[in-house]
């Protein structure tokens, strides 16, 4: 989805999100190359090279404003690592050790027979599946 200007605001009064300076500068960045997976430190550096002035605080801010709206999925990897995903359609995830590349896989290629009963009160929203790939030792 390469996300022009006039796309960008339309996408963000869309999801209900008031179009400031630095939500539509961010919002450019993160869709305009189509589908891919970055964490909160990648969008800052590419934003301070893109000359826009915002601090890393507010690239979390907007960051969970923009997936409790429904422009991203986050993906969390472990305790230390999170993405966030500008392709919100049901899909697992690759993740390379040593590099931390992420990369889609595509929702069908994962079978999950068995899901356990929520607890009571609660609904299942969302089953991630995170495949760890590291390279083959080559001895």
């Amino acid at each position: 989805m390469g996300a022009g200007r006039t796309n960008v605001r339309s996408l963000l009064s869309g999801a209900g999100l008031r179009p400031t300076r630095q939500r539509m500068a961010l919002g450019e960045i993160l869709f305009g190359r189509g589908h891919r997976h970055v964490s909160a430190e990648q969008l800052h550096d590419e934003a301070q090279g893109a000359r826009v002035p915002v601090s890393l605080a507010t690239i979390y801010n907007t960051l969970h404003q923009f997936t409790e709206a429904g422009l991203l999925r986050e993906v969390a990897i472990d305790g230390t690592k999170t993405y966030f995903d500008t392709n919100v359609d049901d899909h697992h995830h690759f993740f390379v050790e040593g590099s931390n590349d992420v990369f889609d896989i595509p929702a069908a290629s994962v079978s999950i027979e068995h899901v356990p009963e929520p607890p009571e009160g609660m609904e299942i929203v969302r089953v991630d599946v995170v495949v760890r790939l590291r390279p083959r030792d080559p001895s």
